[in-house]
């Protein structure tokens, strides 16, 4: 990948990441803004350590990315932070949820949809294609284990990804989370072919 390529998947993902953030905004009620946005070239055996370490306890939303190519998208969080955006979402006052029961699991998994329509919605008006989220799994383990789950398909046809790394937070409170795009080499080609042709 050459330096316009780069910038061009850069573009294209702070473009979708936006979107995704104003819209989790809108279903909350509340302003959920971008703390930070990053794009870096990272080998697979590092990217369990993209949350701090792979020991690291943390809970998971995943989405697998299908269509004409593939690739993953995963929300993490620490457990607190799990917690904190369920009651978000559920209009709870902050500390009220402390395990991660039926209700919980949706309102999470409804995250997960938001944030991932909204982002391969964006992918779809610039380039055409029709790229189509999975259903949301919401998985709780070691940063590693979870990350292990993208990393294990990325390395039957890759030794190293692109990922789009997003912090973001609540206004009236302290939630944060992770917002990982990590596209498998043939959803890069194809974005940039579709580029090329417009």
């Amino acid at each position: 990948m050459d330096t316009n390529e780069l910038s061009f998947w850069t573009e294209i993902s702070g473009r979708g990441i936006s979107k995704a953030i104003e819209n989790l905004s809108r279903f909350c009620g509340r302003e959920v803004s971008v703390r930070s946005f990053g794009l870096r070239r990272a080998e697979m055996s590092e990217i369990p350590d993209i949350m701090g370490g792979p020991a690291v306890e943390a809970v998971g939303i995943y989405i697998t990315i299908s269509g004409p190519a593939h690739g993953h998208i995963m929300l993490l969080y620490d457990p607190a932070m799990a917690f904190g955006f369920a009651d978000l979402l559920l209009g709870m006052p902050p500390g009220t949820t402390r395990t991660l029961g039926d209700m919980e699991r949706s309102a999470l998994g409804e995250l997960g949809n938001i944030m991932g329509s909204s982002f391969l919605n964006v992918l779809a008006d610039s380039t055409g294609l029709r790229l189509l989220p999975s259903p949301p799994i919401i998985l709780s383990d070691m940063a590693g284990a979870l990350l292990d789950v993208v990393a294990a398909d990325l390395l039957l046809v890759q030794d190293h990804a692109f990922v789009a790394q997003t912090a973001f937070s609540a206004a009236d409170r302290e939630v944060s989370g992770a917002f990982l795009v990590i596209p498998r080499q043939d959803l890069l080609e194809v974005l940039l072919q579709h580029r090329a042709a417009a």
